[in-house]
């Protein structure tokens, strides 16, 4: 891809941001779309995202705007960056404004609640079917990003050029991307892995050790990986950046949204206080109950994730919650 290309990014969360810089710094022409004028507005008078990526300057080559047909009109490839739950209204808006021939790369991680749909799905449902589309995840917190921290991540698409496109233009000194074919299973890692880390920070959160929390990552891998199998994904997926390497990093990372509001559930607060009080989204609150919704209705066991449903929406007390999943009935590790 030519870096005179132009590359449109579709919301200005930290990781739409941090996206903005990577591929403004590597020469692209880049436009950064955010649904709300006034923090576009506050982002080009202070050079940088104060709201969702403090503390680190945009490059002047990255255009900024709230105007969809601006950001859009010849872009050739799209990133989309919108929380899942908000896909479906804010994409709507935008199909008049896309080009029949552009392919989108999602970093979004999550599962919508009403149509238990992954980002990618959402896209195709939404832009018809034959769409190039493809997913970039990983462990990348978008703080070391921005700092140029090493980092490494997967480019996921049916469709290998696209795959081979997304890593050529992310693909830095301090960020190595891989391409894997796997959409479905890299989108179902990089969402369930989210849940788990609500659990982690409640571990943290109780101070119950770092005991507790290597028999959570490992045994929420196990469940995760069990529910993406049943869906028809490949198991190696999840043992992969996409599976254990984003999960390890959200659950340990204290940069990590849904980490944090499962830490301060863990020191008895109220859901609906911590999300009131945070600027991003944690999409592993909602990812909570679509995954519930799921393992129910393939009736795949995923005693973590129910168990997190009924801390969360259910009032259950996180520490009766843990004894009952450690009085579980004794089985075979395998």
């Amino acid at each position: 891809m030519s870096t005179s290309e132009k590359i449109a990014i579709i919301g200005d969360g930290a990781m739409g941001s941090v996206c903005g810089i990577i591929l403004a710094n590597k020469g692209y022409d880049v436009g950064l779309w955010g649904a709300f004028p006034d923090n576009i507005k506050d982002m080009i008078r202070q050079g940088e995202n104060r709201k969702y990526l403090p503390g680190f300057k945009l490059p002047q080559k990255l255009h900024l705007s709230s105007k969809t047909e601006e950001i859009l009109k010849g872009a050739s490839l799209i990133i989309s960056a919108v929380p899942c739950q908000y896909m479906r209204k804010v994409w709507k808006k935008l199909l008049d404004h896309l080009a029949e021939d552009a392919a989108i790369i999602c970093v979004t991680k999550g599962i919508e609640n009403d149509t238990l749909k992954r980002p990618s799905e959402i896209l195709a449902e939404l832009t018809g079917n034959q769409r190039r589309l493809g997913a970039l995840s990983g462990p990348t917190i978008a703080v070391e990003l921005a700092k140029g921290l090493p980092a490494t991540a997967v480019v996921a698409s049916p469709n290998t050029e696209l795959a081979q496109r997304g890593q050529q233009i992310f693909t830095s000194e301090f960020f190595r991307l891989y391409t894997n074919s796997d959409l479905l299973g890299v989108e179902l890692a990089g969402a369930s892995k989210n849940v788990i880390a609500l659990a982690a920070g409640i571990i943290d959160g109780l101070g119950l050790g770092d005991n507790a929390k290597a028999a959570l990552i490992t045994r929420g891998l196990v469940e995760i990986t069990r529910l993406g199998v049943t869906l028809g994904a490949g198991e190696e997926t999840f043992a992969g950046l996409a599976g254990l390497g984003d999960l390890v990093t959200t659950c340990i990372s204290r940069l990590g949204r849904n980490r944090y509001v499962g830490e301060q559930i863990g020191k008895g607060k109220k859901l609906e206080d911590i999300l009131s009080g945070m600027a991003g989204v944690a999409e592993g609150v909602a990812t909570t109950k679509s995954l519930t919704v799921l393992a129910e209705r393939h009736q795949v066991d995923m005693p973590i994730t129910l168990k997190v449903h009924s801390v969360l929406f259910e009032g259950q007390d996180p520490l009766e919650a843990i004894s009952e999943l450690m009085s579980r009935a004794p089985k075979p590790e395998r």
